[in-house]
C-alpha cells in the first residue's frame, strides 16, 4: 500500500469540500480549485479528514499521486504557493508593467515581456533583482517560475542569469592554462 496514499488529509476550518464522482472541489479563503482524480481512485470524507481509497491494486501507482494532488490543492486554497527567483548580472532586472505583465532586461538587445496567466501574481523588490510568484495552483506557480527562469538560465561560467532563491550552481573553471 502507498505510504503517501494512506495518509489522511486534514480539512482546516473555512474550507468546504465537495466530491462529485472523480472531481474534488475545494473552496477556501484564498479561492477555489477543482482536482480531477484518476479512474479507480476515490476520495472519502470522514471526521474532518479526506482519505484517498483505491478500488484495487492496479491503481497502486496513482494512489499517492491522487492524494498529493488533493493535498496540494488544499494547501493552495488555505495558504497559497510561492516561488521566488533572483536575477544575477550587471544590468539584469525585472519590473512590473501594469498588473499582469513582467518586463525583463536580461542582457539581450531587447526587453522581454512575460504576461502572467490568470490566478498568478508577481511582486518585485525595490532593487528589481528578486521576484516572488504567488498563486493557489502549485502546478501553475511552478510552471510560470520555470518559464521565467528559462528566459536566461544561470550561466555555469559567470553564474549570471535567473535562478531560484537558494539554488546551488556548480561553477565551471573556463579556459585555464591555454597557451
Amino acid at each position: 500500500m502507498s505510504r503517501i496514499g494512506k495518509k489522511p488529509i486534514p480539512v482546516p476550518k473555512g474550507v468546504t469540500v465537495s466530491i462529485d464522482g472523480n472531481t474534488v472541489a475545494l473552496r477556501g479563503p484564498k479561492g477555489a480549485l477543482d482536482t480531477q482524480l484518476p479512474p479507480g481512485i476515490r476520495m472519502e470524507q470522514s471526521d474532518g479528514n479526506l482519505l484517498a481509497v483505491r478500488d484495487n491494486d492496479s491503481q497502486a501507482a496513482l494512489h499517492g499521486l491522487a492524494r498529493a494532488l488533493v493535498n496540494n490543492a488544499m494547501e493552495g486554497v488555505t495558504k497559497g504557493w510561492t516561488r521566488e527567483l533572483e536575477i544575477v548580472g550587471i544590468g539584469y532586472r525585472a519590473e512590473l508593467k501594469g498588473k499582469n505583465t513582467v518586463v525583463f532586461s536580461l542582457g539581450y538587445s531587447h526587453l522581454i515581456e512575460y504576461p502572467l496567466p490568470n490566478g498568478i501574481e508577481a511582486t518585485i523588490d525595490p532593487k528589481q533583482t528578486k521576484l516572488s510568484i504567488t498563486g493557489i495552483d502549485r502546478q501553475k506557480v511552478g510552471q510560470v517560475a520555470a518559464e521565467m527562469r528559462s528566459l536566461r538560465p544561470p550561466d555555469p561560467y559567470k553564474n549570471k542569469g535567473v535562478r531560484y532563491v537558494g539554488e546551488r550552481l556548480k561553477k565551471k573553471v573556463g579556459k585555464t592554462g591555454a597557451k
